[in-house]
This record gives C-alpha cells, structure tokens and sequence, in this order.
C-alpha cells in the first residue's frame, strides 16, 4: 500500500492526482515549484516502476511541466529526481526565471526556505488546480 513519506507531508502540500503520480506543491514561495511523487509502494529509483508507469510518469512530468511553464512563464524548468534525503522517488519541477533568487545556479541551499502566507499558499495551490484541465486530475477529497 502507497503511503506518503512523513518528510514530503511536511514539506508540501497536496495538490491533486494524476493516473499515476500525487502533486505536491513545496512550501517554498522562493520558486513555483512541484513535486511527483508515483503512488506505488517501495519505489525508489525510476527503473524500479514498470513500463507502463515508466510511460505514464513521462506523460505526466511532461504535462506538469507544460502547465506551470506556462501558467508562472518559465524561463527554463528544472527536473530532478534525487532522492539523497527522502528516498521514496519523487521528482521535482521547479520553475525557473531570471529574477528568481538562485538565478542561474541550482536551487537547493542557494537561498533559506521562503514560506508562503496562507493566502498566498491558498491561491498557488487553487491556480495550480485550474490550470490542470486533463480529465485524468482529481483534487484531494
């Protein structure tokens, strides 16, 4: 049975589902940036998943990606799976701008964690959601 790593639950809040994959937004206001993480128990690497999920994960970074590189006008979109402190595979979307604080040196450790008001972290996840128009994207109940 899947279950969320307690690090990633803290860190992120949930935004939805696709097929195959949970969408977590980090609570870093620093950057637009989201987390995959396939909802499949004790996988840590990309190969370890079949071929099909393999497929599907690929589909959905890609959508991911298009959606937010659009919706905060991305200059570049940084994907990473890493895995170093959380190993549950999960990957990273962060979008990237020339303005933003780490331009154009990676983001982690470039800058302290900025935390979202509630607000603020209420109207990312809500625009996030709107802009996720595949029939596949269900909301947390």
């Amino acid at each position: 049975m899947f279950v969320l790593d307690d690090r990633l639950k803290s860190d992120c809040v949930e935004v939805g589902e696709l097929m195959l994959c949970k969408i977590l937004l980090m609570k870093d206001a620093n950057y637009p940036w989201v987390i995959l993480v396939p909802m499949r128990e004790d996988i840590s690497e990309i190969y370890e998943l079949d071929e099909l999920d393999q497929e599907q994960l690929i589909w959905e970074s890609t959508y991911v990606s298009k959606v937010l590189s659009s919706i905060f006008l991305a200059d570049k979109m940084n994907i990473a799976a890493l895995g170093n402190v959380v190993a549950q595979l999960h990957i990273h979307h962060v979008v990237r701008t020339t303005d933003d604080p780490a331009w154009p040196n990676p983001v982690w450790g470039a800058v302290p964690a900025k935390g979202y008001l509630k607000d603020a972290l209420d109207e990312r996840v809500k625009m996030i959601r709107e802009a996720m128009t595949t029939s596949v994207f269900k909301t947390p109940e």
